[in-house]
């Protein structure tokens, strides 16, 4: 099946969502490791559509919308990493398996699970159900590198490479 038809890029065109190239890691890491059929893709931070981070800090100075906001455009780029890591074709992703997700908040914001829903709730629209359905954690933490509001981590299966 060619990438076109296939329904991962049916649903990203038909969302308007083009797939950016893997960021450059800012420190000793690098955004991918697969290990068999799985495949580890480091956290990636929030950042707005001019590249800088998406500063903020849930239940301070952002609110939850604006954090969904930023977790859905963490998925983009994750989709993003892993398509590289898949050599070009997301049509290899057997099923997106754990999405662990790190959102900068105050201690008395509780609604980390709703941040993290941009992220979720995109990868099950591009993925469909049987495959972007996955496992979640979503925990608030005093900072995130850089000050970006969220950082995603995910884990995806793939099939052999072809």
């Amino acid at each position: 099946m060619s990438q076109a038809s296939h329904p991962v890029y049916q649903r990203l065109q038909s969302l308007g969502i083009s797939l950016p190239p893997v960021s450059v890691p800012a420190a000793a890491y690098v955004p991918f490791v697969q290990t068999g059929n799985l495949v580890f893709l480091s956290g990636h931070i929030a950042k707005k559509p001019d590249g800088t981070p998406w500063v903020g800090k849930l239940g301070l100075d952002t609110d939850t919308a604006t954090g969904q906001a930023a977790a859905r455009s963490i998925a983009i780029e994750l989709m993003g990493t892993l398509q590289a890591a898949v050599g070009g074709d997301l049509g290899r992703v057997k099923r997106i398996v754990k999405v662990m997700s790190l959102v900068n908040s105050t201690p008395e914001f509780t609604e980390q699970h709703l941040v993290t829903n941009g992220c979720s709730e995109l990868l099950g629209e591009v993925f469909g159900p049987a495959v972007g359905a996955h496992a979640r954690s979503a925990f608030g933490v005093a900072q995130i590198p850089r000050g970006s509001c969220v950082e995603i981590e995910l884990i995806a299966e793939v099939d052999a490479a072809a």
